[in-house]
């Protein structure tokens, strides 16, 4: 299911998966994730030293691959203003690694759905995985994203 419509917490339903469109990672990106990291780690930045470890190139940061991940997933289901915000990341996995030029996109799977004891808000579980073009799972985890319910018509 891929929808430009807002969707309600009322309407979505456990079970339901969304797939995002694939995106190429970049040498900028790379660097970029170094940068703000602060990690130069020679593995990341070093092409000499990477390739003669066991992964032979140099690598992206694990966390980079949490970045994009929730970033792609963003919109998987779209919820709009619904969003209060996300409330933690768990069983987080580093399957394989990431390096530049893999195309990666993301599937997100609703797995739990809950209302808040006000009944005002709901917390949405979604397993995401963030995987690469041959099919491998690169990363996953499950996301838990506390939203806004549908005012009830009086």
């Amino acid at each position: 299911m891929n929808s430009t419509a807002a969707a309600s917490f009322e309407g979505l339903d456990v079970g339901m998966q969304w797939c995002s469109p694939g995106r190429t990672l970049m040498e900028a990106e790379l660097a970029l994730s170094s940068m703000t990291s602060a990690d130069w780690h020679p593995i990341h930045v070093d092409a000499r030293f990477a390739s003669g470890t066991t992964l032979g190139q140099r690598v992206f940061h694990g966390t980079y691959g949490i970045h994009i991940a929730l970033g792609m997933a963003t919109h998987l289901p779209e919820l709009g203003s619904a969003v209060i915000g996300a409330l933690g990341l768990n069983d987080w996995r580093f399957r394989t690694p990431l390096f530049v030029n893999d195309t990666v996109h993301v599937t997100v799977e609703l797995i739990s759905k809950r209302a808040t004891g006000d009944g005002l808000r709901g917390v949405l579980e979604r397993r995401i995985r963030l995987l690469k073009d041959d099919g491998q799972i690169a990363q996953e985890g499950v996301l838990a994203t506390l939203v806004h319910r549908a005012k009830e018509k009086s």
